[in-house]
């Protein structure tokens, strides 16, 4: 895959997260468990730019990572991007979860703050790699080069 459809790839996977996200404050889902805030507070910055920050690793630090490593990794694009997902939830556990606070895996949230972002972190991956035809990751069908 090349970087522009790995890019377009985690734009449209972070826009499927990202309404997850919203649906699950929505319905009041462990409201403590926000991405957005998290990243806000950690840029000491407004909600607004916590949502940029969220986009702009989803799309890009994500999107050309994948792009780069789906042929390395092992199995077909699917289970690629499923153990991608996992590598990228597992990184924002020890990485951002304790530097927001909120301790590894975000335990300090709760037993169930691992579970929903790896539940959070795999449904993006199998709406947008679930059909081998996608053209975002078959580029025999459209090249973005």
């Amino acid at each position: 895959m090349n970087i522009k459809a790995g890019i377009i790839s985690g734009f449209v996977a972070t826009i499927a997260l990202s309404i997850i996200m919203v649906i699950k404050t929505k319905m009041g889902v462990m409201p403590e468990l926000n991405a957005i805030k998290m990243l806000a507070g950690m840029m000491n910055t407004s909600p607004f730019m916590g949502w940029v920050a969220h986009f702009m690793i989803g799309t890009f630090v994500w999107g050309i990572l994948f792009a780069l490593l789906v042929n390395k990794l092992p199995g077909g694009v699917i289970s690629s991007a499923i153990l991608f997902s996992i590598v990228a939830w597992l990184i924002m556990m020890i990485g951002p979860m304790p530097m927001a606070g909120e301790g590894l895996f975000g335990l300090n949230i709760g037993m169930m703050a691992p579970v929903a972002t790896l539940m959070l972190h795999l449904n993006p991956a199998s709406i947008i790699h679930n059909n081998p035809q996608n053209s975002l990751l078959n580029n025999d069908i459209i090249s973005f080069s």
